[in-house]
């Protein structure tokens, strides 16, 4: 019979979320109409990675009506995401990339945004229900669900975090579990290779 940690583990898995997100992604991202392959100057770039985290989100969310772009406040949240891929400096090295077309080019550019909204939305899903499971447990209940990992899962952590009375994951159970459900989508993404 299966515990209600079984039941989480089973429901943040990346066939319950990842994949039907990145398969929505993927659909809107091949949905959107380019103006050009490679832009020209910083303003055009700008512009179009604008509409296209906007065209992203309307379709991803279902959103209707669909919103329209926001220079500011989509181009800060498409920033965010090129952060994550290209780091403090994403904004100039996207720009070269789209602009040179190195690295796969504009089309490269908008792949990765498109992957990490992707893995954005995945994520906030899974942390919402590991929230939840998380907040419905008393204490004794949380103590027993991080000792019951443990034992079925304890194997995939690193022994450095295992050793001992393992106070590190059980003092930390809910990201323990959001980084199980990325450790499950990286196993996949490389079985898939």
């Amino acid at each position: 019979m299966d515990t209600r940690l079984d039941a989480l583990i089973h429901s943040i898995d990346p066939s319950f979320n990842f994949e039907p997100v990145s398969n929505r992604v993927n659909a809107a991202m091949n949905s959107f109409q380019l103006d050009t392959l490679q832009p020209k100057d910083w303003s055009q770039f700008q512009r179009l990675l604008t509409r296209f985290f906007c065209h992203l989100e309307n379709r991803v969310l279902r959103l209707q009506p669909p919103r329209s772009p926001d220079d500011r406040f989509d181009w800060s949240r498409c920033f965010i995401l090129l952060k994550k891929e290209y780091g403090e400096q994403a904004d100039k090295a996207a720009f070269e990339m789209a602009r040179t077309g190195v690295e796969g080019g504009l089309y490269g550019v908008l792949k990765k945004v498109a992957e990490k909204m992707a893995e954005n939305y995945a994520d906030n899903e899974i942390s919402a229900r590991i929230h939840s499971y998380w907040n419905g447990l008393s204490t004794d209940e949380k103590l027993a669900a991080s000792e019951e990992y443990l034992q079925k899962h304890g194997h995939l952590l690193p022994s450095e975090l295992t050793e001992g009375s393992a106070a590190r994951i059980r003092a930390n159970f809910p990201k323990v579990l959001l980084e199980h459900a990325r450790m499950k989508r990286r196993m996949k993404n490389i079985n898939r290779r």
